[in-house]
């Protein structure tokens, strides 16, 4: 099978499934497992990495409004490929090639290669992904595996964290300007690490956040995790968060507990490594039952002065 993979997070999800080898094409995103960087790039985007959150916001917004695509997808180029199978999305127009622009582009491929879209919304539907791709391509017992194994780190998190009498207040944000509450599976991650949420909804999509309502929240630990930026991006922009009024008043800081993470490898994609986002979280809410976190953070506020310092 020939398989061009539309999402990083399907990359990750075919590539644990002993598919690499399948893999003719991905997107201009996908960076893991580093061996799929020798791949055709299909798509392109007109969006500079280096941009700040707001000047993103605004590009992505005049975009919408002409009716120009984020993404440009490389139609000559997939025909080369041949591919047997595309793997897209249908959960947000703006993290990846939007589900209809893939199928109407198959549609004028030679041997009309069939479409499978995601659009995962908790943790189960990304297992349910996994399992839906394993019998697509004649994995199913690796999707079994695999799905078996990050269940079970799940439960040895929930093992943990369910008894805990106290669960710490938490500000989780997905974007700085505007600032954006988390969505989707993010909440859920969350609760399951030990903390209460304070403003994303399971399963439902993050929205615009009023830093009143972070105020009134006072969160005891504020997590930045955004998306499509890794935890260096987010330390250089944390001043859009820290010079807020009444920030340097908020629980959080006063505890040394805002922190930064990479939002583009773990939690804003929604892959096998959603798994490590929950470590990773476990590890920031209740360090003193999970003492190691499986990737790296960075602490961005003790004194709001002194900047980021490695967690």
């Amino acid at each position: 099978m020939r398989i061009v993979s539309l999402l990083p997070s399907a990359t990750e999800m075919l590539c644990a499934l002993g598919l690499e080898d399948q893999l003719v094409g991905v997107t201009h995103g996908c960076d893991y497992p580093p061996r799929v960087a020798r791949l055709p790039r299909v798509t392109s985007t007109g969006i500079p990495r280096d941009a700040t959150s707001g000047e993103i916001d605004r590009l992505v917004r005049e975009r919408h409004a002409a009716g120009r695509p984020l993404y440009d997808l490389d139609a000559a180029l997939l025909t080369r490929l041949l591919p047997d199978l595309l793997v897209t999305q249908g959960l947000c127009d703006v993290c990846a090639v939007p589900d209809k622009t893939a199928r109407d582009v198959a549609c004028g491929l030679p041997g009309r290669p069939a479409v499978v879209s995601l659009a995962p919304r908790s943790l189960a539907d990304v297992f349910a992904n996994i399992l839906e791709l394993g019998y697509l391509t004649g994995r199913q017992a690796e999707a079994l595996r695999l799905v078996r194994d990050l269940r079970a780190r799940v439960d040895a998190v929930r093992e943990r964290t369910e008894p805990l009498p106290e669960r710490p207040r938490v500000s989780l944000i997905e974007w700085l300007e505007p600032l954006y509450a988390c969505g989707h599976w993010t909440p859920e991650l969350v609760t399951l690490a030990g903390g209460r949420e304070g403003h994303g909804r399971p399963g439902a999509a993050s929205r615009v956040l009023e830093w009143q309502e972070v105020e009134s929240w006072r969160p005891e630990v504020m997590v930045l995790a955004c998306c499509g930026m890794d935890m260096a991006e987010t330390g250089r922009q944390f001043r859009l968060v820290a010079d807020r009024p009444g920030f340097a008043d908020l629980p959080c800081v006063s505890r040394g507990r805002v922190h930064a993470v990479d939002g583009d490898a773990y939690f804003s994609r929604p892959g096998p490594r959603l798994v490590d986002s929950l470590e990773i979280l476990a590890h920031l809410l209740n360090p003193g039952l999970f003492p190691c976190s499986p990737a790296p953070t960075l602490r961005l506020a003790g004194a709001a002065s002194r900047g980021p310092v490695p967690a």
